[in-house]
């Protein structure tokens, strides 16, 4: 996959300067650009290649609709901050960190789900293999404890947000986090595994039944990507 997040621009760069600007939102200055605007990543699967776990539909709203809606929302907050700080107007380049936090982090976090996730022909599923398998075996005890803490982190969620496998490079293990909203994962985590637990992810197929979802989610997990990123973290 084209991985089309965005490189620290000189607007990303002016908005971590102000003085406002939450720790999550610094996350985003690792990310990349695409000629100074962030663009929607292609998917390296067809929006339907991951039924029966997720629709066609929900993959193709979710992907052309909702994340060009934070794609969209991160290019206007950068606009904004640059044009604040042309002004001198800092203030003004500091309210607009929280759009800059919530789209970047939509964003972001969209881009590492797709890469998440994948069609059984195309690796999807099963359960992990090799030096990830042996750390979730060593910090959680099995792959089914992991799914169980995890599906049970996402269960609660109040409102919107996203449940994570993370590296803690701080403590060197593997753990499971939450986070609220689109804010993305930072400081000492390396995000290895995200799961949207937003309504949108899942209403159009599962209605009120989110448990299915996180149940099913797990038969197109791509595994192979996870491991990439362990061994990068």
């Amino acid at each position: 996959m084209a991985t089309t997040l965005f490189r620290t621009a000189p607007t990303a760069r002016a908005a971590l300067r102000a003085s406002s600007v939450k720790p999550a939102t610094a996350a985003l200055a690792s990310t990349t650009f695409t000629r100074g605007k962030a663009t929607l990543p292609d998917l390296t699967y067809d929006y339907g290649e991951l039924e029966p776990h997720i629709s066609g539909k929900i993959m193709e709203l979710h992907h052309k609709g909702h994340h060009q809606t934070y794609v969209t929302g991160l290019n206007g907050a950068l606009e904004t901050i640059a044009d604040a700080n042309a002004k001198g107007d800092y203030a003004g380049a500091a309210a607009a960190a929280p759009l800059l936090n919530f789209h970047g982090g939509g964003h972001k976090n969209h881009t590492l789900f797709w890469e998440n996730l994948a069609p059984a022909s195309k690796g999807g599923g099963g359960e992990p293999e090799g030096a990830l398998r042996s750390a979730i075996d060593e910090d959680f005890g099995s792959f089914a404890t992991l799914q169980t803490q995890l599906n049970t982190a996402l269960a609660g969620i109040q409102g919107s947000g996203w449940a994570w496998l993370v590296k803690d490079k701080a403590a060197g293990t593997l753990q499971v986090i939450t986070k609220p909203n689109q804010d993305p994962v930072s400081g000492n985590h390396v995000p290895l595994l995200g799961i949207d637990a937003w309504e949108h992810a899942y209403y159009l197929q599962y209605q009120n039944r989110k448990a299915e979802y996180f149940k099913a989610i797990w038969n197109v997990v791509n595994w192979k990507t996870v491991a990439q990123r362990l061994e990068k973290a």
